[in-house]
């Protein structure tokens, strides 16, 4: 009987974590806006994020949430430098040098035909 109570505990723990998940996921997904969002909300990865390994699980989210969030190209530009300087430090205590990254992730914010 106590194997079967810790089952049920364990189920209804899990379930709950997945809806959870899944509500952050959509909330996330629909707080998109603009063109960027046509192709589907930005994921950070460890191929376009400058910095990846120097940052825990929860600071990856964290950096993706904070991308998708901005609706204006400045203030996306001063994160991303404070963010590429704050990893540039993490590297550098490592005894190792941050590669920069390959394309603007903000640009997506910037007005067609790509002024600024």
């Amino acid at each position: 009987m106590k194997t079967m109570m810790n089952w049920k505990t364990t189920a209804t723990a899990w379930a709950s974590k997945l809806r959870a998940a899944a509500l952050i996921v959509t909330l996330v997904a629909v707080s998109s806006p603009g063109p960027a969002s046509a192709r589907g909300p930005w994921r950070a990865s460890e191929s376009n994020t400058s910095g990846w390994q120097y940052m825990t699980p929860e600071e990856r989210i964290a950096h993706q949430a904070r991308i998708r969030g901005f609706t204006n190209y400045a203030d996306c530009l001063a994160y991303r430098q404070a963010h590429h300087r704050q990893m540039a430090e993490r590297a550098q205590a490592r005894g190792e040098v941050l590669t920069p990254g390959r394309r603007d992730v903000c640009a997506h914010l910037l007005p067609p035909g790509g002024g600024r």
